[in-house]
């Protein structure tokens, strides 16, 4: 039983041990980035090594039945708790540090207060939420929407991934769906997480807190045509869905630019896939996002009405679905400036989605950001030194010990 953790050496070394445990996990070595998805094999590793250090301090651990992890430093009854944690999951190929740089150092945060002393008055939750990237069954934050109850069971429980697994089957048995009485224990979420931009490099400063995310979403664009040979069919009869879905793509960058907003298309399915072979299907899918959702609309609407009319001219189908949208997310204000004063750093917006964006519709949310050198995020290129990463240790310890 663990009441203070044993604490040696500075607190850069220490984080840089304990991210040595977890940092080979997933990782590929051609690319150098990592392929953890949820709840494969790499992601149930980091799971299970998520239960080890909260054993190693006697931080006793629930599940939500959503896929989402909970260790407790306090009574998990006892209620009005301050939660902090992150995501393990990556994208295709991703960086480090988005997501297990949030857990990892909130059990730094816990060991750094307990080795101060601190009693909580009221009870600390380290998370390890489930897909957060949706990298595979394909909607971002599925934990935290499904413990808030904004995606319904019914629906996630068959989202299924490439492979033609359910969510369901990987999550061995039906999501429980929201949680309002697990909810109802949390006063208020702080998440730590890499900067996914170089603001804090260009202003020197190794931590910032969050003020808003912008609006975004996913939008799948689907494309029919006709499968055809490609060495015998005249270009005058082709009806090729490729052509349609290039042109898309340059109208998304051309209007995303036009508007001041961001673009991207970068996943795509072509059928048959084969090179001799005119495509009979192309999707692909959108990712928007603008400062304002006025702007955001008009990106979507714009793309729509261009794809559209470039589908007449090359005589292919068009059908446009919406797979997630998530709008502006305002940080609870009154927090933000009270841990910006707290930590003396600088206060930031993001276009980057994370859970706290869906939590923050429910109770009081913030976000700590940590200095990015490249810049690069959802890349192997991103990074944070060990330096800056216990400067964000410290910043969280001291949210937690403010709200606690």
């Amino acid at each position: 039983m663990l009441t203070h953790p044993v604490v040696e050496g500075s607190l850069p070394r220490r984080f840089r041990r304990l991210w040595d445990e977890i940092a080979p996990i997933g990782r590929d070595d051609r690319s150098g980035g990592y392929l953890r998805y949820a709840l494969t094999d790499p992601e149930l590793r980091l799971r299970e090594w998520f239960r080890a250090q909260a054993d190693q301090r006697d931080m006793p651990v629930t599940e939500d039945g959503n896929g989402n992890l909970f260790a407790w430093w306090g009574a998990p009854e006892a209620g009005n708790a301050v939660l902090t944690g992150s995501h393990f999951d990556s994208v295709p190929h991703g960086g480090a540090y988005d997501g297990p740089l949030g857990i990892v150092s909130s059990f730094l945060a816990v060991d750094e207060l307990r080795a101060a002393g601190t009693t909580p008055n009221r009870p600390i939750a380290v998370a390890a939420f489930v897909e957060e990237e949706g990298a595979r069954f394909g909607v971002p934050c599925l934990g935290s929407r499904l413990l808030t109850g904004a995606l319904p069971v019914e629906q996630a429980a068959e989202l299924r991934d490439p492979g033609g697994v359910s969510f369901a089957e990987a999550l061995g048995g039906p999501p429980a769906g929201a949680r309002p009485e697990l909810l109802g224990r949390f006063a208020a979420f702080v998440e730590l997480h890499v900067e996914q931009g170089r603001a804090l490099v260009e202003q020197a400063a190794p931590v910032a807190v969050a003020s808003a995310i912008w609006p975004h979403g996913r939008w799948r664009f689907d494309f029919t045509g006709e499968g055809n040979h490609a060495g015998t069919t005249r270009m005058t009869d082709r009806r090729d869905p490729m052509l349609t879905y290039a042109f898309t793509v340059l109208a998304a960058n051309k209007e995303a630019r036009r508007l001041g907003a961001h673009a991207t298309v970068g996943r795509v399915r072509v059928e048959p896939n084969a090179t001799n072979a005119i495509p009979s299907a192309v999707t692909g899918w959108l990712d928007a996002r603008a400062a304002e959702p006025e702007t955001l609309a008009g990106l979507v609407e714009a793309v729509h009405d261009r794809a559209a009319e470039r589908a007449r001219r090359d005589g292919t189908g068009l059908r446009l679905t919406e797979e997630s949208a998530t709008p502006l997310v305002a940080f609870d204000g009154g927090l933000a400036d009270r841990l910006a004063r707290l930590l003396d750093a600088p206060v930031l917006p993001t276009g980057a989605g994370h859970d706290a964006g869906v939590l923050a519709g429910h109770l009081p949310t913030a976000m700590l950001f940590v200095r990015n050198p490249t810049g690069v995020s959802h890349s192997p290129a991103e990074s944070a030194n060990d330096d800056d990463c216990a400067a964000g240790v410290q910043a969280l310890a001291a949210a937690l010990e403010e709200l606690t």
